[in-house]
């Protein structure tokens, strides 16, 4: 699909686009006709239409590899999602052949997983690291086809996901082990993808360093997120809808390169408000339990101080956590605001306009690294 001319490329992309996001609103308003509530299989419809938006922009734009797998799982989840909606219960009662759009759904969720975890691997060029790392490709369709193939040969899942329906294919008896064997594929999938980001990360130069900055970022919040949201809620299906399309988001952002250079900025700052609300947290909490337990004051009265005090200490913390997080993870700029303290520091004292003058073009060449720099400066006065 990569070497299709472009205007065919991009007809098909958004052609795919298209169906997916047309599955995925027949799903809602089926699913909202037959009064079923939003469950674990409605939650994936943000994730499908993330990907498949951010799959079109890429093959449509690039032709990249991970644009097609993009559309192709987007579109192959769109269809469980309609199957699911179709074969659900309802209080409308069971509709014509919900049993087989319930088989239909196993079936072709099968490959839905290993082709979202193939990411890592492929990414950011749509190509695994080497050909040593093929052999993973392999793994991940074939689990993919090896999850397909038991739940359409037996009733494998078929009573967890719809209790009320009865498979309408059981050849053979629940194939559990082979079924439980081909998921721990797409999982072996992702680990390896991730252990190759890894290897690409150390070999690679500084635009695909940036690259892959932008998607470990995107993951690591999302992982955050829905690990609190899974210790503090029962159902984090919310915050998985929210977060989770954060990844394709960052995979569209470091593909076509846009803003690019700001990953470090990004990483630097959510570290920064991060170590800062944990330390106000803390000092708020410690104000809180000493006046209240120690110096047995009033809980509003503390309340109250506490309160003042960490917005106090708001700004002058940032600023101090800000510095350290930048020196660490946002070295460019932390060496630019270096560069421009020491010119104005020396601009004090500066007298002469030429020493001025090159000081400046010096300044400017280290900070921005700009390709042309030139001056301008108001010609002197008239002499009446």
């Amino acid at each position: 699909m990569p070497d299709q001319p472009p205007g065919r490329r991009r007809r098909l992309a958004w052609t795919l686009l298209g169906l997916t996001v047309l599955v995925l609103a027949a799903s809602v308003v089926l699913g909202s006709l037959r009064g079923q509530t939003w469950n674990e299989k409605f939650a994936f419809i943000p994730v499908s239409a993330s990907f498949a938006v951010v799959g079109a922009l890429v093959a449509a734009r690039t032709g990249n590899r991970l644009g097609w797998l993009f559309l192709a799982a987007a579109t192959v989840s769109a269809v469980t999602v309609l199957a699911a909606a179709y074969a659900g219960p309802a209080r409308t009662g069971q509709l014509p052949g919900a049993p087989w759009a319930a088989w239909l759904f196993g079936v072709i969720l099968g490959p839905v997983g290993p082709l979202f975890f193939l990411t890592p691997l492929l990414f950011p060029d749509g190509r695994p690291p080497s050909s040593r790392w093929r052999p993973v490709i392999w793994v991940a369709v074939l689990g993919g086809l090896g999850a397909s193939l038991c739940t359409a040969l037996s009733s494998v899942e078929f009573r967890t996901d719809f209790p009320n329906l009865r498979d309408p294919v059981t050849v053979v008896a629940p194939l559990v082990t082979p079924y439980n064997v081909s998921q721990e594929a797409g999982t072996l999938v992702l680990l390896v993808g991730v252990v190759s980001m890894i290897v690409r990360f150390r070999r690679s130069g500084q635009e695909q360093r940036l690259q892959l900055k932008w998607v470990l970022y995107a993951t690591a919040i999302a992982a955050v997120v829905v690990f609190v949201a899974s210790d503090l809620t029962n159902s984090p299906l919310l915050e998985f809808e929210i977060v989770f399309p954060l990844i394709p988001a960052a995979v569209g952002i470091a593909i076509m390169k846009y803003r690019l250079y700001d990953i470090d900025r990004l990483i630097s700052r959510t570290l920064g408000y991060a170590i800062v609300t944990g330390l106000l947290v803390g000092l708020y909490a410690g104000l809180v339990l000493l006046a209240t337990q120690v110096l047995s004051i009033t809980s509003p009265v503390a309340v109250a101080v506490s309160t003042l005090a960490a917005a106090a200490l708001f700004a002058p913390l940032r600023r101090r956590v800000q510095h350290v997080v930048d020196r660490r993870f946002n070295r460019i700029r932390y060496d630019t605001d270096q560069t421009v303290a020491a010119f104005a520091t020396r601009l004090r004292d500066a007298v002469e306009l030429d020493t001025v003058r090159s000081d400046l073009l010096a300044v400017v060449n280290t900070a921005v690294e700009p390709a042309h720099i030139s001056i301008w400066t108001a010609p002197a006065a008239r002499r009446t």
